[in-house]
């Protein structure tokens, strides 16, 4: 039985309430913010996925590259990228491993995908080799969930949403009541429920996806322990300028951190 990560169009779609251009712009708001040399031209994407956010990148004339482990996702990305007519690199790679050769004015990581590192040492490994291909500068850009959603009074374990496009409709289950946290090792196993309907017919995809849960204070020290990385801004959401948001705001709901090369 294949889980969700197997299905990148249904993935897609179920993500497919993220307006990826809007980030997009922020995104490059913040690389003219806070890297010297300005914008940057060339961009990487880890553990990309479908790659929206690279091939929107690449759409906008930057020099993309898309890296995940998955081979579906991968063959996704490059089909899709292909019929957008958009010129995007994808390696299929280890996030912790990877050595592409080359350096980008910016890289990024986005929907959390670091909940996939599920120890210490894989979190500073993956923060090396993001050091590693960062163009003197550079800023490597990670967003992560808010630690209010599992520390906060009310914890966040389960979250549900409604997407339609194209006529397709997918009814999405994130997480379950009953999916606690291990107090020790600080991963849960979330219950995923994705229901597509689509001209009379209906997919069901179910999934258990291990998720290790970092707190700001782990991430700070993951960040000391890889070295090469300066914490240069954090934000609470998508925005920039006078529509930032901190990340002690009430009203945030990510953690997204600013990290440049040292």
């Amino acid at each position: 039985m294949t889980g969700i990560y197997d299905n990148p169009w249904a993935y897609e779609l179920a993500c497919s309430f993220r307006d990826v251009p809007a980030e997009v712009d922020v995104l490059l708001a913040w690389c003219a913010e806070h890297r010297p040399g300005g914008p940057a031209s060339a961009v990487l994407e880890l553990a990309a996925g479908p790659a929206e956010h690279a091939r929107e990148f690449a759409r906008r004339g930057l020099a993309a590259t898309a890296l995940d482990l998955n081979p579906e996702m991968c063959a996704h990305a490059a089909r899709a990228a292909k019929k957008q007519g958009v010129e995007l690199q994808v390696v299929r790679d280890d996030m912790t491993r990877f050595d592409l050769g080359r350096r980008f004015g910016l890289i990024v990581t986005m929907l959390d995908s670091t909940s996939h590192l599920m120890t210490l040492d894989a979190f500073v490994a993956h923060l090396r080799r993001a050091a590693a291909h960062l163009a003197p500068g550079g800023l490597y850009i990670v967003e992560m969930s808010h630690p209010r959603d599992r520390l906060g009074d009310e914890p966040t374990v389960s979250t549900g949403w409604t997407v339609e496009r194209e006529g397709v409709r997918a009814d999405v289950r994130w997480g379950e009541p009953t999916d606690r946290l291990d107090p020790v090792t600080q991963i849960a196993g979330d219950h995923v429920t994705v229901t597509v309907e689509s001209g009379g017919e209906t997919l069901v995809i179910r999934d258990v996806v291990p998720y290790r849960f970092w707190s700001a204070t782990e991430l700070d020290a993951a960040v000391r322990l890889a070295g090469g990385l300066d914490v240069v801004a954090q934000y609470g959401d998508f925005g920039a300028g006078e529509d930032a948001v901190a990340l002690t705001d009430p009203g945030a709901w990510r953690m997204i951190t600013v990290l440049r090369g040292a």
